[in-house]
């Protein structure tokens, strides 16, 4: 197995920022992703497990992190049946959903502009437009925080608003099995060609981010709440810390304007919590997860 010695997470993360981890495994298949969690537990070590490094934020210093990145090795996708498809944890939506409109299966139509792996988007049970990864599962091929390969159920996993039962339990995804449904292929390429628009024209594609900076708040009084409204209601887009911003075209994002650090993002961040607080008494939960060193 390949391991990268002191390698800058800046090089593995969406947000393109992130100092050098002690060490970054490379397994190549699901059964050496599961030897690799399984040889550093044995010595008393918690891997970080990285799929795309889409939602994740790493320090600018140099950490003692181990980590283990699954993509694009842990790659093995397989249709079951007419329906149901069964992808490795390292398989990126975007690659599962453009499998599933080959086979003529719909469903993930929504998750085709998704920068996530099939384990991280399990993890935080990623949605878009109306739809989460967390109902189309049937499985979860898991090695438990015992060190057992197990399979749960999707009535097992607790899945809610970017939420699963994998931030607690310590059990890490090694593959899965989704549920999906028959379909036209033109008209799943068409939705999916439709969503991918809106996205062009509503998200900062073209700049370093890690996707929505904030999950959605409760609702109040029966009505939903958006953090993005919020954050645009306080005239906070396009302010600046250092070299990260406030999308100018969409609230919810925080941009790398070019040689943003760590420590810029979350100041940036707790500039927004405290002025949407104030301005509208909602305290924001960001949704891009923060490793510590």
């Amino acid at each position: 197995m390949e391991i990268l010695r002191n390698e800058p997470m800046s090089r593995h993360t969406s947000f393109r920022i992130g100092g050098p981890v002690a060490e970054l495994w490379l397994p190549q298949a699901k059964d050496e992703l599961a030897d690799a969690i399984t040889t550093l537990r044995a010595r008393d070590i918690e891997p970080l497990i990285i799929g795309n490094g889409s939602n994740l934020l790493f320090p600018d210093e140099p950490t003692d992190t181990i980590a283990i990145k699954t993509v694009p090795a842990i790659s093995s996708l397989r249709q079951y049946d007419e329906t149901v498809v069964y992808a490795a944890a390292g398989v990126t939506l975007a690659r599962l959903a453009t499998y599933a409109a080959d086979h003529a299966m719909s469903g993930l139509e929504f998750a085709h502009g998704i920068p996530a792996s099939v384990g991280g988007a399990i993890f935080m049970n990623a949605g878009a437009y109306g739809g989460e990864v967390g109902n189309l599962v049937r499985s979860v091929d898991v090695l438990t925080a015992d060190g057992e390969l197990a399979t749960m159920k999707r009535e097992d996993c607790d899945f809610s608003y970017r939420h699963s039962a994998f931030h607690d339990n310590g059990a890490v995804v090694l593959s899965a099995v989704f549920d999906l449904s028959l379909g036209d292929e033109t008209e799943i390429r068409e939705r999916m060609r439709t969503l991918s628009e809106q996205r062009r024209e509503k998200q900062p594609l073209d700049l370093p981010s890690a996707g929505s900076a904030f999950k959605r708040p409760p609702p109040k009084n029966g009505e939903s709440q958006y953090a993005a409204a919020m954050i645009d209601a306080c005239g906070l887009k396009g302010y600046c810390v250092g070299g990260a911003a406030v999308s100018e075209k969409h609230a919810g994002f925080v941009v790398n304007l070019g040689g943003a650090t760590c420590n810029d993002v979350l100041r940036l961040l707790e500039h927004m919590q405290t002025v949407v607080f104030r301005e509208c008494g909602v305290e924001l939960e960001t949704e891009i997860r923060v490793v510590r060193g």
